[in-house]
């Protein structure tokens, strides 16, 4: 779903510029122990690839800061040694007119859902009926507006049973549309990731912010008219995923992943990944001498992993042939907020809602390598505990794995900007990751 300047606006970076990523950063003497990662990580290169990533803005896929993003990336490849594909996929778009809620005395956006179900011009109208996680209505819907009051959480897809649940049984009611109040951390939208290949609702539905939802809770106590109004135009549009190789003729893979894409710039969501991602492909050639090496970055990645399961299909190496997959997904090295009475401060912590997996001969190592690492120190095996990306991975049979994932305060949320991620946490968790890569390339 790619929005217009109104939606892509609230995405802008209003957080440090390049400048203060660089002056932050002090001293890390971080080294790896063979030919080719010896030299010392650079927090400034990590610091640069995170503004340049950032300055793309909005990441929905196939839009401009999608494609350019991916431009970038296929040529940092190529400038690494890399032998570089582009191959193409079809993802949906969405661009808003206009999307709102409106019950007379308040009126509040949303953010539309996709795969889009669009209202007519004027909206659709009827009284506002509170539904609850579980889908206990507090009067009839038919003919209603479903006001869908979620449980708080950092939520992300719209696959989750407490999201789907209520808006499938609200629409089996008789709804009209569905207004989903996305309680989090930040009292903003939360946008949700959808199937990328058909429609998951019955009807219209807009997701609205939790701090704008206080006069349509009311509304609904009494029953009050609403009228909800999603309008624009869309359909599917072209994408592209990236994957750049080193056949060197050995037949044993090493793969290194990473999604680009994501609702709005991602910052802390996806930018620690990408930059970490560089720094494995800019080292990979001369550290991983015994091996060939794929990396491959996907786009369709907030489209349940549309841009994975094409290149699964399509382009990465066979699971016979690999003897090692990395998936470097959401919130590799998030920074961490104070949250509570006093809203949210930032620390100078990394997140630790970060998950660490890996196929279990790989524990012991993935313990000593991430000791101290908040979230990380504690991994996970492979066959107890996967998401996103990391699980169509391990679905597709690749024998050996790892991967990171999680959700910070910000993620899926229109202000995941340069505040969100600190080059100095990236680069730390970057050469902890390295040390991983060669251990398993040793197998």
């Amino acid at each position: 779903m790619e929005q217009t300047a109104t939606m892509e606006g609230k995405a802008a970076m209003n957080g440090p510029t390049r400048r203060h990523f660089l002056a932050g950063l002090g001293a890390m003497p971080l080294t790896a122990s063979i030919a080719g990662a010896t030299e010392t990580s650079s927090p400034d290169r990590v610091a640069a690839d995170l503004a340049t990533y950032i300055g793309f803005g909005s990441k929905q896929s196939g839009g401009k800061g999608d494609t350019d993003c991916g431009l970038w990336l296929a040529s940092e490849l190529k400038a690494a040694g890399f032998a570089v594909e582009k191959p193409r996929l079809s993802v949906p778009w969405f661009e808003p007119t206009e999307c709102k809620i409106d019950i007379g005395g308040a009126q509040a956006s949303l953010w539309p859902q996709p795969i889009v179900a669009p209202t007519p011009p004027h909206g659709v109208r009827g009284p506002l009926v509170r539904v609850d996680s579980v889908g206990r209505a507090s009067a009839s819907l038919q003919g209603a507006i479903a006001l869908v009051d979620l449980p708080y959480n950092r939520w992300s897809s719209a696959l989750a049973k407490p999201i789907r649940h209520p808006i499938e049984a609200a629409f089996a009611k008789g709804a009209k549309a569905a207004v989903v109040i996305t309680n989090g951390p930040t009292g903003k939208i939360i946008a949700l990731n959808a199937d990328g290949r058909s429609p998951m609702f019955a009807g219209p539905v807009g997701l609205l912010a939790p701090a704008d939802a206080a006069p349509f809770l009311n509304a609904a106590i009494t029953h009050a008219a609403a009228t909800v109004t999603l309008t624009g135009k869309g359909g599917r549009r072209p994408a592209f995923n990236i994957i750049g190789k080193l056949d060197r003729g050995i037949g044993r893979w090493l793969i290194v992943s990473t999604p680009r894409s994501g609702w709005f710039g991602c910052a802390g969501e996806r930018g620690g990944g990408i930059a970490a991602w560089l720094d494995l492909a800019r080292r990979a050639p001369s550290m991983l001498p015994d091996h060939d090496i794929a990396f491959l970055c996907n786009s369709g990645h907030e489209y349940e992993n549309l841009g994975a399961e094409e290149a699964l299909k399509a382009v990465a190496p066979k699971p016979v042939e690999t003897d090692f997959w990395l998936h470097l997904g959401a919130n590799l090295a998030a920074s961490d907020w104070h949250e509570g009475l006093f809203g949210l401060a930032p620390l100078a912590g990394v997140d630790s809602q970060r998950y660490l997996v890996v196929s279990a001969p790989l524990l012991p190592t993935a313990r000593r390598l991430f000791a101290g690492m908040p979230g990380l120190e504690s991994p996970y095996p492979s066959d107890k505990l996967s998401a996103g990306e990391l699980s169509t991975i391990i679905a597709a049979g690749y024998p050996s794995v790892a991967g990171i994932f999680g959700l910070h305060r910000f993620h899926h949320v229109a202000d995941d900007d340069a505040r969100c991620v600190s080059p100095a946490s990236v680069a730390a968790t970057c050469a902890a990751f390295r040390h991983l890569l060669i251990e398993a390339a040793k197998g």
